[in-house]
């Protein structure tokens, strides 16, 4: 196979695995990030002295993507399993949900409520066919499944804290995806809820892959903002600011839509329209470090009214010597990339998350929060509105020699690493006839 060249946009999981494979395949590849960092939304901050994930990630057996890569660059020994709990706060108290009987025990929904919220998931566990899924609001799906009270008392508001108002035009694919993973999650699990961790989390993975992606040859360069992509008779081009243009025979954008739109110049009105109409949830993700742990729960959900929108006990799954000896947790909030949120300052986030939190762990004393840090990223993924699959942006772009491979293109997601991988493979193959 003649060896060709690789502009890849992005080096975020997605654009490195990307990197990857085309240098496996014999191709001169170079990454383009604009951050300081490598890994984009698996990278990673320090947090008074630990060095962790800036947001949460979990893999589980069901991962056979993210499996094989760790493989690849040679950390699949130091993958720590866990079986972990879960839990969701209602009604002004904690319970455990870790199991199919607490979950029918809640006290919100009486005994015909909770049987149809578990026929609901059931159901949802059986459907292989979610093409029809995808043209059915998920409001709709849920009430005429599971009632109105459980739709009001137990959906709306766990789709509110992931969707915010979009879940109005979400189809009921978002949620039979969720119940899909979650599924996998037990039965490869033997029916236990397992999950797992890379020891020294996404810097570890992160450093064993561009370790990895320097044999081959790969060339990375950070802090290299790409101002735009063109076609030229010879091929693309990449400019960055105060930095020669780059010609290559190829050029991967895996930015997220509205960017691509705006730095691949010659596309034509209707792939710009399609990229700038796309609809995304952004995060404000605070990260604490706690001297003692919550409740033991890995994940807890909320129903209640509160300025975020889940807890995740990280130390409930990774041992805190990973964290020197200390609890770590991240406190979600998903909302529109134009939320006010994104404009509060920190210690005003710090005072009303943790006076939140101590409304649920009563026990948590200002003094125990020894770090807390918010990461903010407007764009994390596409709402899955109705219909979706239909408007899908194609890798093959207008513009001759440049592919757009990035998030928008995984149908169905519940946002998490082995989606990108599996999205990257799949691109590999597409673009085979380009020389990849």
């Amino acid at each position: 196979m003649e060896s060709e060249s690789w502009g890849i946009i992005g080096g975020g999981m997605l654009g490195l695995t990307m990197a990857l494979r085309l240098a496996e395949n014999g191709h001169q590849v170079t990454v383009f990030e604009a951050a300081p960092q490598v890994g984009g939304l698996a990278s990673t901050w320090q947090l008074d002295g630990v060095v962790w994930d800036r947001h949460y990630h979990v893999t589980l057996l069901s991962d056979t993507a993210l499996l094989a890569l760790l493989d690849r660059v040679g950390l699949a020994g130091e993958v720590r399993w866990v079986e972990t709990r879960t839990g969701i706060f209602v009604q002004g108290h904690l319970r455990s949900v870790s199991n199919v009987l607490e979950l029918l025990r809640l006290p919100s929904l009486n005994f015909l409520d909770t049987f149809r919220l578990g026929l609901t998931i059931w159901v949802g566990s059986k459907i292989r066919d979610w093409r029809r899924l995808e043209q059915e609001p998920v409001e709709q799906w849920l009430r005429r499944w599971s009632g109105r009270a459980t739709f009001e008392r137990f959906w709306l508001p766990l789709l509110r804290s992931k969707l915010g108002e979009s879940y109005r035009e979400t189809s009921a694919s978002f949620i039979w995806a969720t119940i899909q993973r979650l599924y996998r999650a037990r039965r490869s699990g033997l029916g236990k809820e397992r999950f797992g961790y890379v020891l020294g989390g996404y810097a570890r993975v992160l450093a064993a892959l561009v370790n990895t992606l320097e044999r081959e040859g790969v060339s990375i360069q950070v802090a290299s903002p790409v101002r735009r992509v063109l076609g030229t008779p010879s091929g693309p081009v990449i400019q960055i600011e105060g930095v020669e243009d780059q010609s290559f025979d190829h050029v991967v954008v895996t930015s997220n839509a509205p960017i691509a739109a705006r730095i691949i110049e010659g596309l034509s009105p209707e792939e710009r329209a399609l990229l700038e109409e796309i609809r995304y949830q952004g995060i404000v993700c605070a990260s604490l470090l706690l001297e003692e742990p919550l409740a033991g729960y890995y994940l807890t959900y909320i129903t209640d009214p509160f300025p975020f929108t889940g807890v995740i006990e990280m130390s409930a799954l990774v041992d805190r010597s990973q964290f020197e000896g200390k609890t770590l947790v991240y406190l979600p909030a998903y909302v529109a990339p134009d939320d006010q949120l994104f404009d509060v300052p920190d210690d005003e986030l710090r005072t009303e998350f943790v006076a939140a939190l101590q409304r649920m762990y009563q026990h948590l004393a200002d003094q125990d929060v020894t770090a807390f840090q918010v990461s903010r990223v407007r764009r994390v993924f596409p709402v899955p509105t109705i219909g979706y699959s239909e408007r899908v942006p194609s890798m093959a772009t207008s513009v001759p020699g440049v592919h757009l491979v990035n998030s928008s293109q995984i149908v169905n997601g519940t946002l998490n690493v082995n989606e990108t991988i599996e999205l990257v493979d799949r691109a590999v193959r597409e673009l085979s006839g380009s020389g990849a």
